[in-house]
C-alpha cells in the first residue's frame, strides 16, 4: 500500500505519470537537469515515505532516457555524503558561511597546513645559524661585525630570488615552485656542515643558496591561498600559514641547542634538511595547485570556494599572467609603495630580532646559550597565537561590513605601532624575564601586520601577487641586510643594543604612518596606464 505525505492539502500519489506531466516539466531536461531531478527524488525521503516502486520506476525511466545514470548517480552519491555531513548546499549567491567543522576538516585547510609546515621548515633552517653562530664565532675568533656578515649571507641569496621567484609563481603556480624551493633549501641546509668544514667561502655560498631557495616561499604561500580560499577566509588562512612560519623560529631556537649537544654543532642542519626532503614527497602526492584540480575535494567545498570568491578578484577569470610583468606600472602606484615600505620595515624588525636576540640575552642579561635560545623562542610562539587571533578578527570585521581598506589599515597599525611601543619597554627591562615579556609583546603584536600588508598583496593585484610580493620582499631583504649587519657595527661603535632598538622603534612609527596614508584594499588596475 502506498504511503504518501500529508501537509494539510489533498493527498497526491507521486506516480511516473505525474513526472511526465508537461505542466511539471516544461522542457526536455538536459543532462545537468537530470542530475538535479535525481537529487530532488532522493530528498523526498526527508519529508516522508515515498512509494519505493515508484521511485525505482522513475530512476529506471531516467536510466533509459539518459544512458549515463551510473556516472551521474555515483557522482551525486559522493556529493550527497559530503553535503549531508555539513548540512547545507551553497546557494546561488554563495552568501552562507562555512561552518567551523567544515572549515577545519576541509581540503583547503589541508593545503594551508602543508604550507604552514613548509614555512616552519623555512624558518627553522634559517634560524639554526642564529644559535650556531655563537660556538662558531668562538671557534674561529670572529668579531661581532663579522658574525653579522656570516648571518647576513643568507640574505644575499634571498635578495636575488623573490622577484624572479614571484614571476615564476604567477606563471607556473605555487605547487611546483614551492616543491622546487623546498628541495633546494633542504639540500643547502643538509650540505652546510660539509661546507663549513671545507672553507668559509663554501659556508657563505651554502647560506646564500639557502636564501635563494627560500625567497619563493612566501610568494608561493600567497599564490596558493589566493586560489584555495575565498576573500572572507584569506586573513585566517594567511594567519595559519604564518603561524607555522613563527613556530619554525621557536622550533629552530629550542631544538638546535639540544641537537647540537647530542650530535655536534651541525646536528640540526642534517635533521632539518632531511625533514625538508620528506615534506616534498608528501606535498607532491597530497595537494593540488587549484581546487578544481583536486581529486580529494568534495563538491560542496568546491562550490563553496567558487561561489564565495569575488568575481573581480577571481584568479582564474583571466588568461595566464604574462611571463614579463608590467614592472613600470606596478611601481607607478602608491599602494605598491605602501606595501614595499611595510615589507621593508617588517623584515628589518623581523631579522634584527631573529638574528640578534640570542646574543642580546647572552651579552646584556648574561644568560647562557640554551637559556638565551629559550628566551628568544617564547616570543615566536606568542606570534603564532596572536597571528591566528588577528586573522579571525580581520575576517570577522569584513564579514560584518567593515571595508577591506579600513580593516587592513587597522591590522597594520597594530602590527607596527604595537612593536614600536614594546621595544621601548624592552630597552628599559632590568631582568631577563621582564625583557622576554616585552619582546613577546613586541613580536606578538607584530603578527597583526600579516593581516595588513601580507593579505593586501592578494587584494590590490590578484594576478600579480607573486611578483608584487617579490618586489616588496626584495626591498625587505635590503632592509634586513642593512639592519642585521648594521646592528653589529652599531653595537661595536656605540656599545649598546638599546640605542639600535630605539632606532627600530622610530622606524616602525614612520612606516605605520606611510601605510595608513597610501594603502588601499581595492583592486588596482596595473594592466592599463593612467589616462
Amino acid at each position: 500500500m502506498n504511503s504518501t505525505l500529508s501537509l494539510n492539502r489533498p493527498v497526491r500519489n507521486y506516480t511516473l505519470g505525474s513526472f511526465k506531466n508537461p505542466k511539471l516539466i516544461e522542457a526536455r531536461p538536459s543532462r545537468h537537469q537530470l542530475c538535479s531531478h535525481l537529487i530532488d527524488f532522493s530528498k523526498l525521503k526527508w519529508f516522508g515515505n515515498v512509494n519505493s516502486r515508484t521511485g525505482s520506476s522513475v530512476q529506471q525511466q531516467l536510466r533509459d532516457y539518459s544512458g549515463e545514470s551510473r556516472r551521474i548517480t555515483s557522482r551525486r552519491i559522493r556529493v550527497s555524503s559530503n553535503d549531508a555531513q555539513f548540512g547545507s548546499f551553497p546557494n546561488k549567491g554563495g552568501t552562507e558561511s562555512s561552518s567551523f567543522a567544515e572549515f577545519i576538516t576541509s581540503e583547503r585547510v589541508k593545503v594551508v597546513a602543508m604550507l604552514a609546515l613548509s614555512l616552519a621548515l623555512c624558518n627553522a633552517d634559517r634560524v639554526v645559524m642564529s644559535v650556531a653562530i655563537v660556538p662558531l664565532s668562538l671557534a674561529h675568533g670572529w668579531s661581532r661585525s663579522f658574525s653579522g656578515i656570516v648571518q647576513s649571507s643568507f640574505l644575499w641569496g634571498y635578495l636575488i630570488s623573490p622577484i624572479a621567484g614571484g614571476t615564476l609563481v604567477d606563471y607556473y603556480g605555487g605547487k611546483a615552485v614551492m616543491a622546487c624551493g623546498v628541495t633546494l633549501w633542504s639540500l643547502a641546509t643538509f650540505l652546510t656542515p660539509w661546507a663549513a668544514e671545507n672553507s668559509l667561502l663554501a659556508l657563505l655560498f651554502a647560506r646564500a643558496m639557502l636564501g635563494v631557495a627560500e625567497g619563493v616561499a612566501l610568494p608561493c604561500m600567497n599564490n596558493m591561498i589566493a586560489r584555495w580560499f575565498p576573500s572572507t577566509e584569506r586573513a585566517r588562512a594567511v594567519a595559519m600559514a604564518m603561524a607555522g612560519f613563527q613556530l619554525g623560529n621557536a622550533i629552530g631556537l629550542t631544538l638546535s641547542p639540544i641537537l647540537m649537544s647530542q650530535g655536534g654543532i651541525f646536528g640540526p642542519f642534517v635533521i632539518f634538511g632531511l625533514c625538508g626532503f620528506l615534506w616534498v614527497l608528501v606535498w607532491l602526492s597530497a595537494t593540488s595547485s587549484t581546487p578544481d584540480r583536486s581529486p580529494q575535494i568534495s563538491k560542496y567545498e568546491l562550490d563553496y570556494i567558487m561561489n564565495k570568491r569575488q568575481k573581480s578578484h577571481a584568479v582564474e577569470s583571466k588568461p595566464k599572467t604574462k611571463m614579463i610583468p608590467p614592472f613600470r606600472r606596478l611601481l607607478s602606484k602608491m599602494p605598491t609603495w605602501s606595501l614595499i615600505v611595510a615589507n621593508a620595515m617588517h623584515s628589518w624588525g623581523f631579522f634584527v630580532i631573529l638574528s640578534w636576540m640570542p646574543i642580546y640575552f647572552n651579552s646584556v642579561h648574561h644568560v647562557d646559550l640554551r637559556q638565551a635560545a629559550w628566551f628568544s623562542a617564547v616570543p615566536w610562539c606568542m606570534m603564532a597565537l596572536t597571528g591566528y587571533l588577528a586573522g579571525l578578527w580581520s575576517d570577522t570585521l569584513i564579514r560584518n561590513g567593515t571595508s577591506i581598506t579600513l580593516t587592513r589599515k587597522i591590522m597594520q597599525s597594530i602590527g607596527f605601532v604595537g612593536p614600536a611601543v614594546a621595544l621601548v619597554g624592552l630597552t628599559a627591562a632590568k631582568t631577563p624575564s621582564t625583557a622576554s615579556a616585552w619582546l613577546s609583546l613586541a613580536v606578538g603584536l607584530k603578527a597583526f601586520s600579516h593581516c595588513g600588508f601580507l593579505v593586501n598583496l592578494q587584494e590590490i593585484a590578484p594576478h600579480y601577487s607573486g611578483v608584487l610580493h617579490g618586489l616588496s620582499n626584495t626591498a625587505g631583504t635590503f632592509a634586513a641586510i642593512f639592519g642585521t649587519v648594521g646592528a653589529g657595527f652599531f653595537v661595536e661603535l656605540v656599545g649598546s643594543f638599546q640605542g639600535f632598538l630605539l632606532l627600530t622603534s622610530l622606524l616602525y612609527f614612520l612606516a605605520a604612518l606611510f601605510y595608513i596614508k597610501f594603502s588601499t584594499g581595492e583592486r588596482v588596475n596595473f594592466d592599463e596606464s593612467d589616462s
